[in-house]
């Protein structure tokens, strides 16, 4: 496939999209020949790569030592691709409360994870609170409240942003957002889990706008799956009415539907105009920050 174009800056790409699907798994770190995908995303023009850091073949995962680093900063600086992001999904099966409690022992594993991440320039990193890691209880709210206070006061000197994604209602999401009231931590919107849950954006943004950190795009039907953008229940004109309402000067990270195995390259190709007729339609400057 020849180069698609230079000019969808603004436009990022969860890992692992623009290869065949590891171990069939729909998302997951690609731990063989991660490397291609660099190459991939600097034909189509995007501006980056958001990384995942998870339990599965986790000691081939470059942000597990310094030297493997190195390795992901040649890379970087050959290919122009960035990593300003990592999605923690490490916490899904890790969690970070069991049975109304912090576990200790998960939390200094993100501290630790924020010092390598301060070593690749990274922005924020995205905390997972849905499916196996929701937020069950008011407790668990409250737990998660206490434990991201105390996060913040012994590792200010990370730098390194903190953006929840949660399932939790509009009005008890902000609950915990305004409980931490930490400047380092806002919100990862995902546009295609809200559509599944049936929130109502307008509302989310109303409530939670302020805190706006991250963007997943993708498409889901409502209280059902992932299907291909603009084929699901995500209300994409008002959110993207919202993202340049809000002046939001981040990336909006591709995690939509796979297509056909094979044809990574052209499927992301389609969502990444997708996406752009959006950036078009609502006057928003597509450049990276």
């Amino acid at each position: 496939m020849s180069p698609r174009r230079q000019t969808a800056s603004k436009i990022s790409l969860m890992q692992g999209r623009l290869l065949p699907p590891f171990k069939n798994r729909f998302q997951a770190f690609p731990a063989m020949g991660w490397e291609k995908e660099f190459e991939k995303a600097k034909q189509l023009g995007l501006y980056s790569i958001e990384w995942i850091y998870e339990k599965p073949y986790e000691e081939k995962n470059p942000l597990i030592n310094d030297f493997e680093i190195n390795h992901l900063k040649k890379i970087i600086n050959d290919t122009g691709i960035h990593v300003k992001s990592i999605c923690a999904d490490y916490y899904m099966t890790e969690h970070l409360i069991q049975k109304g409690a912090p576990f200790e022992k998960h939390w200094g594993h993100l501290a630790w994870l924020c010092q390598q991440a301060r070593l690749l320039d990274i922005r924020y990193i995205i905390l997972p609170f849905v499916d196996a890691s929701s937020l069950q209880t008011k407790e668990d709210c409250s737990v998660l409240i206490k434990s991201l206070q105390n996060f913040f006061h012994h590792n200010q000197h990370a730098g390194i942003e903190i953006h929840l994604e949660s399932d939790l209602h509009p009005k008890d999401f902000k609950n915990v957002l305004e409980g931490v009231n930490h400047p380092m931590l806002k919100m990862n919107y995902d546009v295609g889990n809200s559509a599944s849950l049936g929130y109502d954006p307008d509302e989310e943004f109303e409530l939670l706008g302020s805190y706006l950190g991250s963007v997943h795009i993708k498409d889901r039907v409502l209280s059902g799956k992932t299907v291909p953008l603009g084929t699901g229940d995500a209300k994409f004109d008002v959110c993207f009415g919202w993202f340049e309402k809000l002046n939001f000067d981040g990336w909006y990270v591709l995690q939509a539907a796979r297509g056909q195995i094979d044809k990574e390259m052209e499927t992301v190709s389609s969502q990444i105009s997708f996406v752009e007729q959006y950036l078009s339609k609502k006057n928003i400057k597509n450049h990276g920050s």
